[in-house]
Parts: structure tokens; sequence; C-alpha cells
């Protein structure tokens, strides 16, 4: 499973650990990525959808059926 968001497209980012002493290290930032499932009511099923925090909030303004379309327009599979 790759680590990223179904409606935002956020992956990981990379950086430096730096420490007291200056030295650095290769580290990575996860997104914050929660598995989530809805209901569609025009098609009388769930669908599970992989979202980060910021991306829950837009499907909670937006509304389900309207992300959903988005997601098909851009060719994504749900």
């Amino acid at each position: 499973m790759s680590r990223r968001c179904d409606v935002t497209g956020a992956k990981p980012s990379f950086g430096n650990a730096v420490s007291h002493s200056h030295r650095r290290t290769r580290r990575r930032w996860n997104p914050n990525l929660q598995n989530h499932r809805y209901w569609l009511p025009s098609e009388r099923r769930w669908v599970s959808l992989t979202l980060t925090a910021k991306a829950l909030k837009t499907v909670d303004r937006k509304g389900i059926e309207k992300v959903v379309a988005e997601l098909r327009a851009r060719g994504a599979k749900v």
C-alpha cells in the first residue's frame, strides 16, 4: 500500500534530521493517513478511502458524492 492520500495526493516528504551536534541524517515526514469508510447513497454501497486528516475535512465540507465524482473525473478507481 502506498502512503498516499486518495483525495489530496499527499505523500511523504523527505529532509534531514539535525542533531544537537548538527550532524544530518535523512528522514521522512509521513502524512497523517486515516482509513475511512463512507456510505454512497447513490450506489447503495460502502466506499473505503485512505485520506489525510485535511482530506477528511474536505469530504465533510463538500460531501462524499462530490468528492467521488471528482476522483472518477481524474480517472481513479473508487
